[in-house]
């Protein structure tokens, strides 16, 4: 199968600008491609997770990609999907991020000497004149068309900044550069992505000529990088220091069963004849595909043995009962008591078993809470240091949250 056809058939695929074009650059392993990633965190989260995997799939098929991190749009800020303005990052922030999105890359693309690139739009963005720029870029982009792009018609209401609304021009900007420097043909983004994606096809063949090869494809990105994998703990990130290998697993062991399938096409390698058959699965059926599907991108995210771990805790806990040495483990400090104990609403802030102490409390009067296998009925319950000594407890959240905790 030609690798524009798995894309499709993996559901990959919303729209492209030039389709056959598009295809046999792809099949015949012509694309130097790119796609961008926003530094707004000091790790990529399981939202880029997509985005990586089609990476991977295209440079195996003998593609060439590039890994745009945003060290200049990152100073603006991507409007797209959002209601108010982002926090402004400093430049010092920015650029750590970037360098934590480095070090993970390396781990799913195979980077160096004529292979894929990680490159920093902060090297051309940064140190634009202002007046050359909307001199040379301004021209060809029409305020009317920009108010009717998706990406600011949710903002238009509540107030859009100039700030961001720039952004396109810098992000069609980029693909500019990069087509001009490294012969980058192809941009891939997200849903929320197309209108930007289109300026810079548009900017390309406006500065360059209409024949220069400059095109775009959309994904089908239903759960987009500001939904997909969050959780009543946060954000599900790909750095196991913010989510440890166990969340992650399961994470997606818990997914919804319309998603499952869904998700195995999409983010994992499993050959399509396998997935397809467990289509016809169902009831207990679907809970051996969602084992797959999380021991698979777990397996990618954080190594076989992790993945083993992972799977062994979880079959520990909701297998028998027993408990295991595989759990996510949570050891406290000492400032974190007060007086020699600590709540069970801290508690559970501190295990990542809650994002506020409200949400621990309604989970806690909703029944949702137990400790060592009893329901905890008081949102007042402490315990000792000596109570989470040795062993320390297990407080669970819900039917598949787990934490040891011990002091």
């Amino acid at each position: 199968m030609k690798i524009s056809e798995e894309l499709k058939a993996r559901g990959l695929i919303a729209q492209m600008t030039d389709e056959e074009e598009i295809c046999d650059l792809i099949d015949n392993g012509k694309a130097v491609f790119y796609i961008g990633f926003d530094p707004t965190a000091d790790s990529l989260h399981v939202g880029h997770f997509m985005a990586l995997t089609l990476m991977k799939r295209l440079q195996m098929a003998g593609n060439r990609p590039i890994a745009l991190v945003g060290g200049g749009t990152g100073m603006i800020g991507d409007p797209s999907g959002r209601s108010d303005m982002r926090k402004m990052m400093t430049i010092e922030t920015i650029d750590h991020n970037v360098e934590c999105f480095k070090k993970q890359m390396s781990r799913f693309i195979d980077f160096g000497p004529g292979k894929a690139m990680i490159v920093n739009n902060g090297d051309w963005l940064r140190n634009l004149n202002f007046l050359d720029f909307m001199r040379d870029i301004g021209p060809c982009f029409s305020v009317n068309e920009m108010l009717r792009a998706r990406c600011y018609v949710n903002r238009l209401e509540n107030g859009l900044s100039f700030l961001e609304f720039s952004y396109m021009l810098m992000q069609a900007y980029d693909f500019y550069e990069l087509y001009q420097r490294y012969g980058c043909n192809l941009e891939f983004g997200g849903d929320d992505q197309w209108s930007n994606m289109l300026a810079g096809t548009d900017l390309i063949r406006r500065k360059l000529g209409k024949n220069a090869c400059a095109m775009t494809i959309n994904l089908l990105l239903k759960h987009d990088g500001t939904k997909m994998g969050k959780t009543a703990g946060g954000a599900v990130w790909l750095d196991p220091n913010k989510t440890a290998p166990y969340d992650f697993y399961q994470y997606w062991r818990n997914v919804d069963d319309q998603d499952v399938l869904k998700f195995l096409r999409m983010m994992t390698f499993l050959p399509l004849e396998q997935i397809d058959e467990m289509d016809k699965w169902e009831g207990s059926q679907l809970n051996e595909a969602k084992r797959i599907l999380a021991y698979e991108l777990t397996k990618m995210v954080h190594g076989e043995e992790e993945a083993q771990k992972a799977e062994e805790a979880a079959k520990s806990l909701f297998g028998a009962g027993a408990a295991s040495e595989n759990m996510p483990e949570v050891v406290l400090a000492d400032s974190d008591f007060n007086d020699g104990t600590i709540d069970i609403i801290t508690m559970m802030q501190k295990a990542g078993l809650a994002s506020s102490r409200s949400d621990a409390r309604r989970n806690i009067e909703g029944g949702g809470v137990s400790a060592d296998g009893t329901k905890v009925t008081e949102i007042g319950l402490t315990f000792t240091k000596e109570d989470l000594a040795n062993g320390g407890i297990i407080v669970k959240r819900g039917k598949k949250k787990f934490v040891r905790i011990k002091a």
